[in-house]
């Protein structure tokens, strides 16, 4: 361990296992000592705060997630930047922050100090850089998980403290998520983030409506109890509180919270920005691992080391989120195929009832959209003007497609590593579904033109009245949503 000038910086050593208990610290010289000083100088608050960091090729963002963290009204008690794999300048941009801080805010006199570890190449990627930062700060109260890309609002830790705090029952709080739009450039990006920004409000919408009872406590900016995560490794005999059997550890961890006997929040008041995707190969890869990982999760049996837990009640909303898309996709493909034959025969009249399930969907985005708490002119135009909200939609349905494909094949791929590379800006996975679409419908055109008058009546007049009835129990849903109460929430 060095002492540089401009504070405390170390270059930590990664463990075969990064599940590192308090015991096997303690026979490191100057390792759990050094840290277990910070807690005894906190600064008085009602509970004690270890924020960890696991950061990877962070270094155009991690500056100002430090600083946000600095500049909190409630400071954590300590800040561990955890980088891991990196290969940018991460580790030179974050010891420019290291070292004890001394800070007054309205809530009195704060000091908290920030360590940088560069654990090197780690085997387990986030999983383990959580994990050895949670080694760090399991003599807290609380571990803030904060990413390294995410930017937290002034008040965020203080309001997730407070609710904390507030009920012993709550393993986990999460922050409302959204992004910020000021720094994209570029019309694909502007898009992208538009979509983005109306996908996270709906998914807090619709957590906070549910007694605010979080899915997924998001890694992104979340407060956990570390007696939760202790028990939680007890009742899974786990020696750490994240394991790397699922690609979307956070889901995971929130059920395992659930299923220790706590409770699974969302703030209404904390917020944070996250950093979002800005390209179709970026965004796709990612919700390609989001979509899969929640697929394992959902899916009965084991797979691997992974149990399915469908009746999971955190998993709920998930099994809604698919069946939806899957009506999705049935209902355009469905309507797109019998629009064609129809013209195709002259058999085609239109009605102007058609324009109803539209019209829903449009109030329907508006009314998220005005949910949002910063809500920019990009989305009102977004949700308002259909073609962008739909376009949107044939993207997500892209990435259900492909994250079924991948779960059914059983073919061992590593998501974590794809989304990585696609990051970078290579591959070109992203482009399949479209390929394939467009396969289909040639497909579906030759065969059409190969059937007799006949049949393609008999298709035609069996498959309107049933793509109406799905179409219409969608109308209906939809509707439900528009005219539920918002409780005053804002996303």
């Amino acid at each position: 361990m060095t002492t540089p000038s401009t504070g405390r910086y170390e270059i930590a050593v990664p463990h075969a296992d990064f599940g590192v208990s308090r015991t096997e610290i303690e026979h490191v010289p100057g390792f759990a000592d050094d840290f277990a000083a910070v807690l005894e100088s906190t600064s008085g608050h009602r509970s004690t705060i270890g924020c960890v960091i696991p950061a990877y090729n962070e270094e155009a963002s991690i500056a100002g997630v430090i600083r946000s963290l600095l500049a909190q009204t409630r400071v954590p008690d300590v800040i561990h930047i955890v980088v891991n794999n990196t290969t940018d300048g991460t580790v030179r941009v974050a010891s420019e922050f290291a070292g004890p801080h001394e800070i007054v805010t309205e809530l009195g006199e704060q000091f908290t100090e920030v360590f940088v570890h560069d654990i090197g190449k780690n085997p387990d990627k986030k999983v383990g850089a959580l994990n050895y930062g949670y080694s760090l700060v399991e003599g807290y109260d609380y571990l803030l998980g904060v990413d390294g890309d995410t930017i937290g609002d002034p008040r965020a830790v203080e309001m997730l403290e407070t609710e904390a705090i507030s009920d012993s029952r709550i393993g986990g709080i999460s922050a409302i998520y959204s992004i910020d739009t000021a720094p994209i450039k570029g019309t694909i990006a502007k898009f992208l983030i538009a979509g983005q920004r109306t996908q996270f409000a709906a998914f807090n919408l619709q957590n906070l409506l549910r007694g605010r009872n979080m899915a997924v406590l998001g890694g992104q900016f979340s407060i956990f109890s570390t007696n939760a995560l202790r028990d939680v490794m007890k009742a899974n005999h786990q020696r750490t509180p994240w394991v790397k059997d699922s690609e979307v550890e956070d889901s995971l961890l929130s059920l395992q919270i659930k299923s220790a006997g706590y409770l699974t929040k969302i703030s209404p008041y904390a917020r944070a920005d996250v950093g979002g995707m800005t390209t179709l190969r970026a965004y796709d890869a990612q919700q390609v691992k989001w979509t899969y990982g929640a697929i394992e999760l959902m899916w009965p049996g084991q797979r691997g080391d992974t149990k399915g837990q469908p009746f999971h009640p955190n998993l709920r909303l998930r099994w809604f989120e698919n069946l939806s898309m899957l009506t999705n996709l049935f209902v355009r493909i469905a309507f797109i195929t019998l629009l064609a034959g129809s013209l195709s025969i002259n058999a085609f009249v239109f009605s102007p009832w058609w324009l109803v399930p539209s019209a829903a969907a449009v109030l329907l985005n508006l009314r998220i959209a005005m949910s949002m708490q910063d809500r920019q002119r990009s989305d009102i135009l977004f949700a308002a003007l259909v073609v962008p909200a739909e376009v949107f939609m044939w993207i997500r349905l892209s990435h259900f497609l492909r994250s079924w494909f991948r779960f059914l094949s059983r073919k061992k791929v590593d998501n974590w590593a794809m989304q990585a590379k696609a990051e970078s800006g290579s591959g070109g996975g992203h482009w399949m579904p479209l390929i394939l679409l467009v396969i289909v419908i040639v497909a579906l055109g030759v065969a059409w033109a190969l059937l007799p008058p006949i049949t393609q009546s008999a298709i035609l007049w069996i498959g309107w009245p049933v793509v109406g009835v799905v179409t219409v129990v969608q109308t209906v849903l939809m509707l439900f949503k528009l005219l539920r109460r918002h409780q005053g929430f804002k996303v």
